[in-house]
């Protein structure tokens, strides 16, 4: 019979311990941008949703699918901040783009807003552009504090 018990081992004679040493230091001194992606989801989600929670009138169709389509690329930048912060930081920019994007889209895609989609836009974007250029700043400083120590 075999012995599935969970004891407490010394894991210095793993295969892999350098480079699960290197990738632990590396997650440790990556990009504070993995901080912001629950955030960055949650507000992607809400902007996806949002037509439908704020009741955007059904004479606006552009602006409910422009909000769908930019929630759906937010919640997804969101995701790959977590997954892999080291990769995708750089996207941090288009989030921040996205926001501006946001606050402008209801009088640019719509002929006549009302203070519902504007007000709705301009705090989810105003969100969304301020965690995107949290995240870049993030990985700027990262950047930074790593060529200074390489």
């Amino acid at each position: 019979m075999a012995d599935l018990s969970h004891r407490p081992g010394d894991l210095s004679g793993h295969p892999d311990v350098h480079e699960m040493r290197d990738r632990y230091a590396r997650m440790l001194q990556g990009p504070d941008a993995g901080a912001l992606d629950g955030l960055a989801f949650l507000a992607g989600v809400y902007c996806a949703i949002s037509p439908w929670v704020v009741h955007f009138t059904g004479a606006e169709p552009e602006l409910t699918l422009n909000n769908l389509v930019l929630g759906i690329a937010v919640a997804l930048l969101g995701i790959g901040l977590a997954v892999a912060p080291e990769r995708i930081g750089g996207m941090s920019w288009a989030m921040a783009a996205m926001g501006v994007w946001l606050i402008i889209s209801p009088w640019v895609v719509t002929r006549f807003p009302d203070t519902g989609m504007i007000w709705n836009n301009v705090i989810v974007g105003a969100v969304v552009c301020l965690l995107g250029l949290l995240a870049a700043g993030a990985v700027m400083r990262t950047m930074r504090s790593q060529s200074r120590t390489a």
